[in-house]
């Protein structure tokens, strides 16, 4: 080799260290960037307190025996604490049975003893009349949630005890047309055309939400804890189980705390908590064991998420544990509305049956702005598909016709310790509108079968970051 040309080799790999050098700085100052809002942000979610008042719902005429309907008492004891100013409603050690859902009012927390109960009837017919709420992103009448409330101010459910749903593949859970949870040939299910196409061919024609009554033979689930267009709220320290459908579903809502929760619940679409067109949200110190997504952000889903036009942003959660479910910390897939500034860190997420750790998925029905999210210090044992998973084209045959583009930027992802994935890092944006500015630093795949799968994807930097020990460069 000549000497001219060495020292051109030689100035060619100081620019390169020092090309590789900037790139690194301008992740990190990136990254800190977005964190530096984070205390600002923990600092205003302030959860609701609650006067000193106690109304029991013994006191109403409830029995724990587990068959006596203790809703009346509920509704009683709800409303006699609401008219007075606010409290708690207190349920005691015991298991109670509810023929129908409890509605909260504004100044009222449910607070359940250690050893309380409370057992909610499978007879679709006691979920009615139907009320406002979203399934699956698309504003509707339909079965009220098991607890429910709308326009309210100043509401909790709290204390150690246990809201048991009672879903099983004899009770909701076979309304999906899913043989794997009870359905068979003849039966009714969510997906004929009259039930859940039904309801999207009338948002994507614009139908008013007052004209889209579904409810009873319509076979569209219901959530289990839902609030409407509530502001304060706090759910903390219970348990719940065996849920209809997606578990903890704040939708157009500000000021929400989720802490402490655990769940337990591997039906379909058994999402954990589901924040929907929300801001100011705090979800910490939780257990998610789940039949889908453990943490799923949403903002409405095509015609009818671009009508409301109500981003989520402003989301944290940290300190969480995720173990059965399709993803751990999700954004997506119904993003119409748009999602901004979500912070995730100081998670642990393990199992065989968690397919992805972080996931972020839309398609071209959505559109939507998705942008700057963060996510640091996650410890991964072992996820079945992608740690860090992006995919914009998901249900691609379905959004095969749409042209709605979603666009998708500002991500940060560091230091994430993974043991055991089929692949590291997994991204495909759309061609028409790929994904940028993603940042992957200080993270470290082990037990890796593929290390990354990119597509259409701009500015994507990643840093420091190995797979099976080695490092990763993506060009």
């Amino acid at each position: 080799m000549k000497m001219e040309n060495l020292a051109g080799t030689k100035y060619f790999a100081i620019a390169m260290s020092f090309v590789i050098f900037t790139v690194g700085c301008s992740a990190q100052k990136e990254m800190q960037r977005g964190w530096k809002d984070y205390d600002a942000l923990v600092k205003r979610i302030v959860p609701p307190t609650f006067a000193r008042k106690d109304f029991s719902i013994l006191d109403y005429g409830a029995k724990a025996d587990g068959a006596t309907d203790c809703l009346p008492a509920i509704k009683s004891a709800i409303s006699a604490c609401h008219k007075a100013g606010g409290g708690r409603v207190l349920i005691p050690a015991g298991t109670y049975f509810v023929k129908g859902p409890i509605h909260l009012l504004s100044n009222v927390n449910l607070h359940l003893d250690d050893k309380a109960m409370v057992k909610f009837s499978t007879n679709d017919d006691d979920y009615l009349p139907v009320v406002l709420t979203r399934f699956e992103g698309v504003e509707l009448m339909n079965y009220s949630p098991l607890v429910y409330a709308y326009g309210q101010t100043n509401i909790a459910v709290t204390g150690r005890g246990t809201l048991d749903g009672q879903a099983d593949n004899d009770h909701w859970w076979n309304w999906t047309g899913s043989n794997r949870f009870g359905w068979k040939d003849g039966m009714p299910k969510q997906h004929d055309p009259e039930n859940e196409p039904k309801l999207m061919r009338m948002a994507s024609e614009g139908v008013p939400v007052s004209d889209r009554v579904f409810g009873k033979g319509h076979y569209m689930r219901p959530a289990m804890v839902e609030f409407y267009n509530c502001k304060n709220i706090l759910i903390q320290g219970v348990t719940l189980i065996n849920a209809p459908f997606w578990l903890i579903h704040p939708t157009l809502s500000q000021n929400i705390t989720v802490d402490g929760i655990v769940t337990n619940s591997l039906g379909p679409n058994n999402d954990g908590c589901d924040p929907e067109s929300c801001s100011d949200v705090m979800i910490k110190n939780c257990s998610f064991t789940d039949g889908d997504d453990c943490i799923a952000i949403k903002s409405g889903r095509d015609e009818d998420g671009r009508r409301v036009n109500v981003p989520s942003k402003n989301i944290i959660v940290q300190d969480c544990d995720m173990k059965d479910g399709h993803g751990g910390v999700v954004i997506g897939s119904e993003t119409s509305g748009g999602v901004e500034n979500v912070y995730a860190q100081n998670c642990i997420m393990n199992s065989p049956h968690l397919e992805r750790a972080i996931r972020i998925k839309s398609n071209a029905c959505r559109g939507g702005v998705m942008k700057n999210f963060y996510f640091r210090n996650i410890k991964v044992g072992e996820v079945r598909e992608a740690v860090v998973k992006i995919n914009m084209i998901y249900e691609k045959e379905k959004a095969a016709k749409c042209n709605f583009p979603p666009s998708l930027s500002g991500v940060f992802v560091s230091n994430i310790r993974s043991q055991k994935s089929n692949y590291g890092i997994y991204i495909e944006g759309l061609e028409a509108k790929p994904v940028k500015d993603i940042y992957i630093v200080n993270c470290d795949f082990e037990n890796v079968e593929k290390a990354y799968f990119v597509k259409n994807a701009e500015d994507l930097h990643v840093d420091n970051t190995t797979s099976n020990g080695k490092k990763i460069e993506i060009k």
